[in-house]
């Protein structure tokens, strides 16, 4: 398990400081905001620890209103909305400066049997064993020198193999520009048994890459003079069970940009095709252009 792994497990060991109330830090490193990403699983754990057990979470739908301050502790405030039967709902509050950063409503489910199909189809790519490493893609593309390669090629909790190009490489040849993108995601470690954490830590990995999507359509990539975004809202479905520490294929497509905002969505397959997880996301991206218009 690598050190950035071991951080990452350790973010979502929230302390609670009282009743359905618990905080949060973020890593120790100077960035501008917290990871979108971090916020959406943190906020989750905090919900699940509230739920009784025997029901697992099957959606999330979460907006992000402030960035987030990595400087100081985010507290999660959880609304106990409703436990009946068969579901249970949770809205969370995340807190920073006593303002509300992000909030989130999830829901809760018991196992229990009904129809089922799947008409969404894995697409055919390559193995994620046969892929670079992200690290290994990126370091070979900007070289050695670069002034953005410490950043880009530091160690990761997720191990992403991309199929389709970065969006780097996008923004230096017009060929490759596309609304879709495939990328194979793992923790690599081997991770308890414990359903929350694989769901959470799919949150997490979830806002990784799907952005992405929108920039690669056009050309634009994370670190230049030319952009600018921030997730504004996310919502999640978790069809069946899953493991993080296992493939899973994150396929994702744009369907629409416009009015500094971009949409994008994504489905995560485990190895066996099944469909694991579906995933919508929309963005706030403001261009050179857009912000000059403002």
């Amino acid at each position: 398990m690598n050190e950035a792994l071991k951080e990452v497990l350790d973010l979502l060991d929230l302390e609670q400081i009282e009743h359905d109330m618990f905080r949060g830090r973020s890593p120790e490193e100077r960035i501008q905001r917290v990871f979108g990403g971090q916020v959406a699983a943190q906020a989750l754990v905090a919900a699940g620890r509230t739920v009784p057990s025997g029901k697992n979470v099957h959606s999330l739908h979460a907006y992000f209103i402030r960035p987030g301050d990595p400087a100081v502790p985010i507290v999660y405030d959880v609304e106990r909305v409703r436990d009946g039967r068969s579901f249970s709902t949770r809205r969370v509050v995340a807190i920073q400066h006593g303002k509300a950063i992000f909030t989130m409503s999830a829901s809760f489910h018991i196992e229990e049997p009904g129809i089922e199909h799947q008409a969404s189809a894995m697409p055919a790519v390559p193995a994620p064993e046969t892929l670079p490493t992200f690290q290994e893609q990126i370091t070979a593309l900007v070289g050695e020198d670069h002034e953005q390669r410490e950043w880009l090629a530091r160690p990761r909790p997720v191990d992403a193999r991309y199929v389709s190009p970065l969006v780097w490489e996008a923004h230096l040849d017009p060929d490759l520009r596309s609304a879709e993108t495939n990328v194979w995601f793992r923790f690599d470690a081997d991770l308890p048994d414990d359903p929350l954490l694989h769901v959470v830590l799919g949150a997490y990995a979830s806002d990784y890459t799907l952005v992405d999507t929108v920039l690669l359509a056009h050309g634009l990539a994370w670190g230049t003079s030319d952009i600018m975004g921030a997730s504004l809202d996310h919502a999640m479905w978790f069809h069946r069970p899953f493991r993080a520490d296992e493939w899973l294929l994150y396929a994702q497509e744009s369907p629409w940009a416009g009015g500094a905002r971009g949409l994008a969505r994504g489905e995560m397959f485990n190895a066996s095709g099944e469909l694991v997880v579906s995933v919508v996301q929309e963005a706030m991206i403001r261009t050179t252009l857009s912000r000059n218009r403002r």
